[in-house]
C-alpha cells in the first residue's frame, strides 16, 4: 500500500518522515505519553528511527497498518500520531503535550474513520485505552464510538501484561453523535467540524503505536 494524505480544514495527516525524529523523541519523552503507551523508556533518536523503519514504513508496504503524522494545516510541525491496524481494525493515537486540548486528535480520528469505512474495507472500528485515560476515551466518545465495557487489552503493555482497558466500537452505519453509557469522568471532546469554533478537546495519548524492540 502506498502512503497517502488525509486532510480537512482542521488537520493534515501524512506519513511521518525522518525530519520528524526530533518531534517524535520530544513527544515520547512525555511522562503522560509513556504512561499510556508502550513506547520504550527511556526514549531516544534510535527508538524513533526504529519506529519509522519497522512500524511506519513496513506497516504501509505490507498493507498491515496505516500510520499518519498529525499536523495543523500549513504547518510542518508534527504534533501527534495515529495508526489504523487492519488485523483487528483498531486505532491507536497520541498527541504531543503542547498541542492537547485543541481538538486535533478528535478531528484526526474522524478523518481516519471516514476513510476506513469508505475505502479501507472496514465495517467496524475498535478502540481501547487504559481505564484511567479519560482524555482519550473522551476523543473516542466524541467521534461516536459506543462504550462496550472493560476487558483485558488486546495489545500487551510494556511489561507484557494485558491490563484492564475501556473498549469501544464504531460501525460504518453508526452516526457520529455522542452515545450514552460511557463511565463517569469520560467527557466528550468539544471538537467541531467548523474550524472557526474554539475547541477544547481532551486529547491524550492512547493505545499502542510502537512496540518495544525485540
Amino acid at each position: 500500500m502506498q502512503p497517502f494524505v488525509l486532510e480537512s480544514d482542521a488537520v493534515r495527516l501524512a506519513v511521518p518522515e525522518r525530519a520528524d525524529v526530533a518531534a517524535i523523541v520530544d513527544a515520547c519523552r512525555d511522562p503522560e505519553l509513556q504512561r499510556f503507551t508502550t513506547v520504550p523508556v527511556p526514549y531516544d533518536e534510535s527508538d524513533a528511527e526504529f519506529f519509522l523503519r519497522r512500524i511506519v514504513d513496513h506497516g504501509w508496504s505490507a498493507g498491515r497498518e496505516c500510520t499518519w503524522g498529525l499536523r495543523s494545516p500549513g504547518s510542518s510541525l508534527l504534533v501527534g500520531m495515529i495508526s489504523l491496524r487492519f488485523a483487528d481494525d483498531d486505532i491507536g493515537f497520541w498527541t504531543s503535550p503542547a498541542h492537547r486540548g485543541r481538538g486535533l486528535m478528535t478531528a484526526a480520528v474522524a478523518l481516519v474513520a471516514d476513510w476506513a469505512f469508505a475505502h479501507g474495507g472496514v465495517d467496524e472500528l475498535y478502540w481501547e485505552g487504559f481505564v484511567d485515560n479519560d482524555g482519550s476515551a473522551g476523543v473516542a466518545r466524541s467521534t461516536g464510538f459506543r462504550y462496550t465495557g472493560d476487558a483485558p487489552g488486546l495489545h500487551p503493555a510494556r511489561d507484557g501484561s494485558h491490563p484492564l482497558c475501556r473498549t469501544a466500537r464504531l460501525r460504518s452505519s453508526d452516526d457520529r453523535t455522542v452515545k450514552p453509557g460511557w463511565p463517569v469522568g469520560v467527557s466528550p471532546s468539544e471538537y467541531s467540524r467548523d474550524p472557526a469554533v474554539d475547541t477544547r478537546g481532551l486529547d491524550e495519548p492512547i493505545g499502542e503505536t510502537e512496540p518495544e524492540r525485540p
